[in-house]
């Protein structure tokens, strides 16, 4: 893992290789039932996983018979899905590396999508705009798009300002705050190595209520089907884990 160049975005400089190290807990088995939650909810047919990371839900979702493709800006993420157990026979070829702005497949391709694990919010209230328009446009008519967001009531509550987690061969250092009067949460990184390597990055993520995100939603042709506080489907309240929303293109 290289220091963050120069102008390079904060996603980019947080999801390269060592972070399947530094977060282990982020595997095939903890997806088990997140996949389980999506299938539950009627996303079939042709699926987009949007930010797809590696690739374990994707994996997951081909398991269940679904035609899964996948999209991701992290080169180091993508390669390291090829260590999945079943990478060539049901995921090989169908991880592409791309921008969530500018999604790289035609239009009307997609039955359902679903953009999991906070990957909502990165670019900015105008690119967040950029990334519903294309998930529109991939979409069918009638399609299902799923949003895993993080509960922005929740963590304007509960926010942790400071953090240290220390490994055999790394020290995480992480300091958060809220600014834009809770609109946006941030969180400033720091990863040590035992072998002398240092990283550091901000990560800067947009917080939506759920009638925000509603109201985006509706401007997109995008309606609420239904929102839960976590993949188990339960009721989604002040201090549900996380807000599940599940939405349908007109």
């Amino acid at each position: 893992m290289k220091p963050a160049a120069e102008g390079e975005r904060w996603f980019e400089a947080a999801f390269r290789a060592d972070y399947l190290r530094v977060y282990p807990h982020r595997n095939v088995e903890a997806a088990r039932r997140e996949v389980d939650f999506l299938v539950s909810q009627g996303v079939r047919g042709r699926v987009l996983d949007l930010c797809c990371g590696f690739g374990r839900h994707a994996l997951l979702l081909r398991r269940a018979g679904l035609d899964v493709w996948g999209v991701d800006l992290s080169f180091d993420l993508l390669r390291a899905a090829r260590e999945l157990d079943g990478y060539e026979r049901l995921l090989a070829g169908r991880l592409v590396r791309g921008d969530a702005q500018r999604v790289p497949f035609g239009s009307g391709r997609f039955d359902g999508i679903v953009n999991l694990f906070s990957s909502f919010g990165y670019f900015g209230e105008r690119g967040d705009e950029r990334v519903l328009a294309e998930i529109v446009r991939v979409l069918v008519p009638g399609g299902i798009a799923v949003f895993d967001l993080m509960n922005a009531t929740r963590v304007r509550a509960e926010l942790v300002p400071h953090s240290r987690r220390s490994e055999a061969d790394f020290v995480l250092d992480e300091r958060r705050a809220l600014l834009d009067d809770g609109r946006r949460v941030v969180k400033d990184v720091e990863l040590d190595f035992a072998d002398g390597r240092t990283l550091r990055w901000r990560e800067d993520v947009r917080l939506y209520s759920r009638s925000e995100f509603d109201a985006l939603l509706a401007r997109h042709g995008l309606f609420n089907v239904a929102t839960f506080g976590d993949f188990d489907a339960s009721v989604c309240g002040e201090r549900s884990p996380r807000t599940i929303v599940v939405a349908r293109r007109r």
